[in-house]
């Protein structure tokens, strides 16, 4: 069975469609996968458990968020390749990412197995949760090589336009996470701990039961030996392309680790009601997340093949949906807060507080469409060192100040904390809209 997309003929809104929704869906399960940890120790543990895990959790969702942006270089090279009838580049690129990777998910094993304690230091951990949290991220650190092999599987996919397999993949990591954490957490009372070793194990199911599924598939390309080598010019290409989303990436999310610092000074209950409002955040992302990875699929095989005024039509078409939809799950998370955060916990000073930063954060829901929508043209086009500036500027000269300042007044709480991504957002979009502008004039070609 194939699954391979062509975006450079047919109707562009029903191919990105048909490509999203699979994206939506392993999204979804990514969501579910980080909430069953947090939700399982939530029902079995108490605050310090919900505190730990959610801590724990956003030093993880740092590695990953370093490799995802490093695979987007991939993603994009390979789609590009497709998108030109370059099958036998498309090849040797995957080979390229292959060998890459495997040092990359060898060294930030290591990294993160040292910088555990400092990380947690650093986020400003409970005392109470402080033994728990570090455990969680030690634990986890161990299985970085899964999350490794895991994304760059699902960025090569991507790249030829099969976001089918990507969704499978996740479905049954997510399945294997929440028996593991039901059977560790529940019947063996492993806490944290146990919720670590499940989510390593599940993921390291994933990679091997996903290299199976792949051996039966017909790809629209051939890998030869020699292409997996650290020694060709495609390495250096994903470099390129990679290491400046992968910086943004890292950056942006270390300014919401710094965001879960500043919750922490509040109290257990508001670091326990952050980590569950950050579970829920991640839900209210999912159709963003989408968007961009969609939009960037699409534009990179346009771009490939010389096609620019359909990959700016499939950018605006996008914005458009995305928007709408967007708008429901804004609305719904704000009225629904309470009753969302608990599904997470019962304690009501927990829910309070993940409440509180809900009905700040859910306008994000709305304006990251286009926002995300934007990167993924920007990176389909190559130009990701425009996608890093503007997410680092965003965190660095918006986000962080902004959180810091209202997290440090008598007046503060996890609603201003939430209410400073959107508005770090807006920048992010008046900055894509001036780059567009100045690229139409220098890029005309280019730009459609």
């Amino acid at each position: 069975m194939s699954a391979e997309r062509d975006f450079t003929k047919g109707p562009v809104v029903s191919n990105m469609i048909k490509f999203a929704l699979p994206v939506l869906g392993a999204s979804l399960l990514q969501s579910a996968y980080g909430a069953a940890d947090l939700l399982i120790v939530g029902h079995f543990g108490d605050s310090a458990s919900v505190s730990a895990v959610g801590s724990g959790s956003e030093i993880m969702y740092l590695v990953t968020f370093i490799i995802f942006g490093l695979t987007m270089g991939a993603t994009v090279l390979i789609g590009q390749r497709i998108g030109s009838k370059d099958y036998s580049g498309a090849g040797a690129a995957v080979g390229a990412a292959c060998a890459l990777f495997i040092v990359v998910g060898i060294l930030l094993t290591g990294l993160m197995e040292l910088i555990a304690y400092p990380m947690c230091k650093l986020m400003q951990v409970p005392k109470e949760a402080m033994e728990k949290a570090l455990a969680y991220v030690r634990i986890c650190s161990a299985g970085v090589v899964f999350i490794t092999a895991y994304n760059v599987i699902s960025g090569i996919f991507r790249g030829i336009g099969n976001s089918k397999l990507p969704m499978i993949f996740v479905a049954i990591s997510a399945a294997a996470n929440v028996i593991g954490d039901l059977v560790l957490c529940g019947i063996f009372r492993l806490d944290s701990a146990g919720a670590a070793i499940a989510t390593i194990a599940a993921q390291a199911l994933s990679v091997v039961l996903s290299l199976v599924i792949i051996s039966r598939q017909d790809l629209p390309f051939s890998l030869k030996k020699r292409d997996i080598s650290l020694k060709t010019k495609d390495v250096g290409t994903i470099l390129k392309l990679g290491v400046p989303l992968s910086l943004q990436d890292a950056l942006v999310h270390f300014s919401f680790i710094a965001i879960f610092a500043f919750a922490n000074t509040f109290g257990l209950a508001a670091s326990a009601g952050y980590s569950v409002a950050s579970r829920l955040s991640g839900f209210m992302m999912l159709i963003p997340s989408a968007v961009g990875a969609s939009v960037t699929a699409v534009v990179s095989q346009n771009v490939g093949a010389g096609l620019y005024s359909r990959a700016k039509n499939a950018l605006f078409k996008m914005i458009a949906i995305g928007t709408g939809f967007g708008i429901v799950v804004c609305v719904l998370s704000f009225l629904f807060a309470p009753q969302l955060s608990s599904v997470f916990t019962s304690d009501k000073a927990v829910i309070d507080q993940s409440s509180l930063n809900i009905y700040g954060f859910c306008w994000d829901g709305i304006l990251t469409n286009t926002l995300f929508a934007f990167s993924g043209f920007y990176n389909g086009h190559g130009k990701t060192t425009a996608v890093m500036l503007n997410g680092i500027t965003s965190a660095i000269l918006i986000r962080l100040p902004l959180t810091w300042f209202f997290s440090v007044q008598s007046w503060g709480s996890l609603f201003w904390l939430g209410i400073a991504t959107p508005i770090s957002t807006v920048y992010g979009i008046i900055f894509y809209l001036v780059y567009y502008r100045s690229l139409k004039k220098k890029e005309p070609r280019l730009m459609g």
